[in-house]
């Protein structure tokens, strides 16, 4: 009893160290790409530089904070390298036709080439949110690879949720760009931080609540979430899940 306490202590353990890992990612991520853009735009903006000029300056630190995590992972991120090059078209194209509006639309355009890609990985052998959160819960690739393998419902669970957030971020994606073309120059970049945190909570809150209610977060995380409920899984044979 002692030898399965300390495990299940130990199991804990690590799935807190996991969570607090991928928290501390978000929070550096949402300060550099949303909250210190929208920040130095309108400082800019009061110390008298034009629109585009803060526009264009206000995106270097997403573009800084995406160059600082290349060189400390050592290796190249395509996805990283994408943001790098929406970002550099978007300024190029700024700079050359004068109008910030299309340096307000770049977040939108980005959005929505992201929200392609997602829908993109419904044709593939694992589902971008399956993906994630394998990156997410290192600890729990094992276990997560082993339930993709044996049972259907499981893939159907995270194909549904890629569908979710496919077609969550191609609606954000509009309404930035609509903002961008229609309002004021000035007002957008704060209502484009806002949506930010709209369209995240709101996909966030969606996909916790299936994950609970289909059981799948009391598979992964052991008495922190209801008994499977609808979900059970099954021991199956290897399908097309094993691509």
């Amino acid at each position: 009893m002692a030898a399965l306490r300390d495990e299940t202590e130990l199991a804990q353990g690590s799935n807190q160290r996991e969570q607090t890992a991928v928290r501390r990612q978000f929070a550096v991520t949402l300060l550099c790409d949303v909250v210190l853009p929208v920040g130095l735009y309108y400082v800019l903006r009061g110390a008298g530089f034009s629109e585009l000029e803060s526009l264009l300056m206000s995106a270097a630190t997403p573009a800084l904070n995406t160059g600082y995590s290349i060189v400390r992972q050592r290796k190249v991120d395509s996805i990283g390298l994408f943001v790098i090059a929406i970002l550099a078209l978007a300024g190029i194209g700024s700079l050359i036709s004068g109008s910030p509006r299309m340096a307000l639309a770049r977040g939108g355009w980005f959005t929505g080439l992201i929200a392609l890609g997602i829908l993109g990985s419904l044709f593939t052998s694992r589902p971008f949110t399956y993906r994630a959160v394998k990156t997410l819960l290192p600890g729990k690739s094992e276990t997560l690879e082993g339930l993709w393998c044996a049972d259907p419902q499981f893939r159907r669970i995270w194909r549904g949720l890629t569908v979710l957030w496919g077609c969550g971020l191609l609606v954000d994606a509009a309404l930035r760009v609509i903002m961008a073309y229609t309002l004021s120059v000035d007002t957008v970049p704060a209502l484009d931080g806002a949506l930010y945190f709209v369209t995240y909570i709101a996909l966030q809150v969606t996909t916790h609540i299936i994950l609970y209610r289909t059981g799948v977060f009391q598979l992964l995380f052991p008495g922190r979430g209801r008994q499977p409920g609808r979900f059970r899984p099954s021991a199956g044979t290897k399908d097309e899940g094993t691509a």
